[in-house]
């Protein structure tokens, strides 16, 4: 992974972040996890292929949760319950809700998100009520017929939750 460019500047409270492969995602994700806690929620969004599920799946490795972290698109949300004494890991994929906060509403992430770690793709202007502190990532790639690899992240941390977090940790 690298640090940004000198000439993209991140805002207060963000990082970003160039990741070259799906292994340096993951990896992002490992380091992540150590930074997050119970009640923590975390938006992720980006194109279709960005490398969400990876950065959810290397979180799960971090938070050391059972099963394995796929997409939740057709079941929605899936719950990873801690292997040890971590939270667990709620991965859902707002990706074919349209109805905002009361469709997720009948996910009970209200309940879900005090103890455990809520990861939520697609979740931009559909959980943001949840809680006043998030952590907005967003992924963007090369779209179109490409191969490449290289993602170019942001990271922002939203609330008193994150006022103090040094993000820039990810960025090593």
């Amino acid at each position: 992974m690298e640090a940004p460019a000198p000439h993209s500047p991140a805002e207060p409270g963000s990082v970003q972040i160039v990741v070259t492969s799906p292994e340096q995602m993951r990896e992002l994700g490992r380091r992540l996890a150590k930074l997050l806690r119970a009640g923590d929620l975390v938006m992720l969004s980006g194109e279709l292929g960005a490398g969400k599920t990876t950065l959810t799946r290397g979180l799960g490795e971090g938070l050391g949760v059972r099963g394995a972290v796929t997409s939740p698109t057709f079941v929605i949300a899936r719950v990873h319950p801690s292997l040890g004494e971590g939270p667990p890991l709620v991965h859902v994929d707002a990706y074919r809700l349209s109805g905002g906060l009361d469709e997720m509403e009948d996910l009970d992430l209200d309940v879900s998100l005090p103890d455990s770690v809520v990861v939520v793709e697609w979740g931009e202007g559909k959980v943001e009520e949840l809680t006043e502190d998030r952590l907005q990532v967003v992924i963007h790639r090369a779209v179109g017929d490409t191969t490449d690899e290289v993602r170019q992240m942001t990271l922002t941390g939203v609330g008193k939750r994150w006022a103090e977090a040094d993000l820039s940790v990810l960025a090593a």
